[in-house]
C-alpha cells in the first residue's frame, strides 16, 4: 500500500504560484517555480524564499539534556551557548553516519535538534533509545513548525523591513526568538545555499501569512520563491555534503573528511566512540578516499554513481553532479583514491554511459561567497 506524501502548510501556495511538485523524503515539495537557472542566480546574487517545513524538528528538554545531547550525538553539545547553534552528526555504534544535523540551544536547558526530512524518524527513534538513563525527554515537533528561508546577499534587507530583531548582531549559527511580519519565530542565520541568510521557524498556522508578507517585502529586493532544485545546485555550488550522497551509514564523519566534528575530548563516553576512534586512526595511517570537487572540460553531466577513472581503472565514485549556474559547467562531487585527490591532477575523467569523460579535479568548494 503506498502512502500518499505529506504536505506543507503552503503546499496549496505553492500551487497556487504554478510550482512543479514532487515527492521528497515522503513530502510533496516544491521542485522549482519556473525555471531553476533563474531561481539559482537570484539566491547568488539578490535572495530566494525557500518552504523547508519537511525538515525535521525535535525538542530535547530536562536537567541533563546537555549531557543526554553529548552521549547521543559525535559533537560536543554541553559547550553551545544559549542562541547559538553547531552542526553535528549522530552516528550508530559502529561509528556509520545515521545523520547530520543542526542542533540549536533555545534554553538552559532546551535544545532543538534539526534532522533531514528522510531521516528524521530515524534520529527521533534513536535519540528516545538513547534517553534511558537520563532526566530528559525527547518530543517529536515535527507538526510544531513550519520552516521557511531567506537566503542571499539581499536577506538582510528582506528580512530587517519585516522584524525589529537585531539581525546585525546575530552571528553565523545563531538564533534568536523574535517576531515577523507579526509572526513569532525563532529566527536563525542558518543555510543550505553558501550564501548569507536566515531560516524562520514558526507555527504552521502563520506560514502562508508570514510567506506572503516576505514575497512582498522582498519584492523590491529581486527575492523570488525557490524550490529544491537550485537548493541542490546551490549546496553543491558551496561544496555542502547532502544526506544519501556523500554521507551514509557506510561512511564515518572520517570517510566523509568531516572528523572534525567528532570532539573525543568531550567528558564521558558517547555512542560510537570506539568505532570513531578506530576510525581515526585509520584515516591517519592508512588514508581513506577524499572528498573532491570535479569540474568538466566538456558538457556531459556526471550523476551520482558513476566511476571516476584514470588509465581505464575506477579511482572513485561521484556522489552528486548538476550543471554549475554560476561556474557555466557540469561540476561534480566525489570521493576518490588519495593518490588523485590534489588539485591539478592530470588524467581524471568520468565513466558518462562508457566515455571517459575529462575533468579537473579543484579543491571544494567551487564557490564561496565575498564577505
Amino acid at each position: 500500500m503506498t502512502t500518499a506524501p505529506r504536505r506543507t502548510a503552503l503546499d496549496a501556495l505553492h500551487r497556487s504560484l504554478g510550482a512543479t511538485m514532487t515527492d521528497f523524503a515522503g513530502w510533496d515539495m516544491p521542485l522549482r517555480y519556473a525555471s531553476e537557472r533563474d531561481e539559482h542566480n537570484a539566491v547568488r546574487t539578490e535572495a530566494g524564499l525557500f518552504d523547508l517545513s519537511h525538515m525535521g524538528e525535535i525538542t530535547v528538554t530536562g536537567p541533563e539534556a546537555a549531557d543526554f545531547l553529548n552521549f547521543a550525538l559525535v559533537g560536543n553539545i554541553a559547550t553551545v551557548a544559549v542562541g547559538r547553534a553547531r552542526y553535528t552528526m549522530i552516528c550508530a555504534e559502529d561509528g556509520g553516519i545515521l545523520d547530520d544535523l543542526i542542533v540549536y540551544r533555545l534554553g538552559e536547558a532546551e535544545y532543538m535538534v534539526v534532522a533531514n526530512a528522510g531521516n528524521a524518524q530515524i534520529v527521533l527513534d534513536a535519540l528516545t533509545a538513547r534517553a534511558g538513563g537520563f532526566d530528559t525527554e525527547v518530543r517529536d515537533d515535527r507538526d510544531a513548525y513550519a520552516l521557511l528561508a531567506v537566503q542571499g546577499p539581499a536577506s538582510v534587507a528582506v528580512l530587517s523591513s519585516v522584524t525589529d530583531a537585531d539581525l546585525d548582531g546575530l552571528k553565523y549559527y545563531a538564533g534568536l526568538p523574535g517576531t515577523v511580519a507579526g509572526v513569532p519565530a525563532l529566527i536563525a542565520r542558518t543555510g543550505y545555499t553558501g550564501e548569507d541568510g536566515f531560516e524562520l521557524f514558526v507555527a504552521p498556522e502563520h506560514a502562508e501569512g508570514l510567506w506572503k508578507a516576505l514575497t512582498e517585502a522582498g519584492a523590491p529586493h529581486g527575492l523570488v520563491p525557490c524550490g529544491l532544485s537550485c537548493r541542490d545546485t546551490l549546496r553543491l555550488e558551496a561544496g555542502m555534503p547532502l544526506y544519501g550522497h556523500e554521507l551514509t551509514t557506510a561512511l564515518t564523519p572520517f570517510d566523509a573528511g568531516l572528523g572534525r566534528v567528532v570532539k573525543f575530548e568531550k567528558e564521558g563516553d558517547f555512542v560510537g566512540r570506539e568505532a570513531l576512534e578506530a576510525a581515526a586512526e585509520r584515516a591517519e595511517t592508512t588514508p581513506p578516499r577524499k572528498l573532491v570537487g570535479l569540474v568538466a572540460a566538456g558538457r556531459r553531466v556526471p550523476r551520482a554513481g558513476y566511476s571516476v577513472v584514470v588509465g581505464g581503472e575506477v579511482v572513485g565514485e561521484v556522489t552528486s553532479g548538476a550543471p554549475s549556474p554560476t561556474l557555466g559547467k557540469p561540476i561534480a562531487i566525489a570521493y576518490v583514491d588519495d593518490a588523485y585527490a590534489t588539485p591539478g591532477t592530470e588524467g581524471v575523467g568520468v565513466d558518462i554511459r562508457g566515455n571517459h569523460e575529462p575533468y579537473e579535479v579543484v579543491a571544494l568548494p567551487f564557490y564561496k561567497r565575498r564577505k
